[in-house]
């Protein structure tokens, strides 16, 4: 593994080593124990997006593995006055040792990658979140003590995080249930890839348009914003569509009786879920939160030092 972009990039046997690798950071976190595997270690990190968790967690993991952070935005570096993301890469390439990138198109990632000479990570593009789908297998673990068998519902737009999702889930051995509305599903390269998985692990997909049928005996039930960045414009025919994927009470109770919540924030009460669900007893969101700080330690720990 030479960046991490894609989950369809990692075997099983390398997602679950992330995962183990990003507990046993937590722990020794919690225990007042520091790595300083990363000393002398710089990470660029490049906005062309605005972010609350992907910034701070980048940041603050970069400095408990005894390295140092610098953000960009696009104003900051000409890449957004119009320099190339090939000629970005090589001369970040000479000066830090790894670059995260949160961005619009999937493509600048890639380029960056092939370009560069050093590791590249994916902190969102329009089709992927592979950062937040580790942290999210994290903190079902830890909450279930397992994943294989369980199942993951997710409800709403197909967008990024549920692309991811599906791929990380079913490389896991956990069943994955997608609803969403016509025009609104996965990526077709995401399902092939999670379905081919899911063969290989002994689990399921199944991707629907009824909320109802993907909540049913869910172990987990996820969503995410209705109006991504970006699609401020689409904000009211958005709410129209997906009015009926609401995670609320009546969802829940189609799921196990002791499933939990989540949602990789920000959320909009009122919207994709009540504020009964995401601010009740079943919600870990802010565990799932806290989660992105150590996953995204584990990846960045393997990729400059192999783990």
């Amino acid at each position: 593994m030479k960046h991490f972009i894609d989950i369809a990039d990692t075997s099983a046997d390398e997602f679950i080593y992330l995962l183990d690798l990003a507990d046993r950071l937590k722990a020794q976190h919690k225990s007042g124990r520091q790595h300083n595997n990363l000393n002398g270690k710089t990470l660029a990190m490049i906005f062309a997006k605005s972010s609350t968790r992907t910034r701070i967690s980048f940041e603050v993991g970069m400095k408990q593995l005894g390295g140092h952070a610098i953000y960009l935005n696009t104003q900051d570096i000409q890449l957004g006055r119009g320099e190339s993301v090939a000629d970005t890469a090589q001369v970040l390439s000479r000066f830090v040792d790894a670059i995260m990138i949160r961005t619009f198109a999937h493509q600048d990632v890639l380029d960056l990658a092939e370009c560069g000479s050093i590791p590249v990570i994916n902190g969102l593009t329009d089709l992927m979140h592979p950062c937040q789908a580790l942290a999210d297998l994290m903190t079902v673990r830890e909450h279930k003590g397992g994943l294989r068998g369980l199942k993951l519902a997710y409800l709403g737009d197909g967008n990024n995080v549920a692309n991811s999702l599906l791929q990380a889930c079913a490389r896991v051995g956990m069943d994955v249930a997608v609803a969403a509305p016509s025009g609104y599903t996965c990526d077709p390269a995401c399902i092939a890839d999670a379905k081919k998985q899911a063969a290989r692990q002994g689990s399921s997909v199944l991707l629907t348009d009824d909320p109802v049928v993907a909540a049913r005996n869910a172990d987990v039930l996820y969503t995410d914003t209705w109006v991504s960045m970006g699609q401020e414009d689409e904000k009211q025919a958005r709410i129209a569509v997906f009015n009926a994927y609401q995670v609320n009470a009546a969802i829940m109770a189609a799921a196990k009786p002791d499933a939990i919540f989540l949602h990789c924030l920000p959320a909009y009460r009122g919207l994709e879920v009540t504020s009964e669900v995401i601010d009740g007893p079943a919600s870990v969101v802010f565990d799932e939160a806290e989660n992105r700080l150590h996953a995204q330690k584990a990846v960045l720990l393997h990729l400059l030092t192999g783990g």
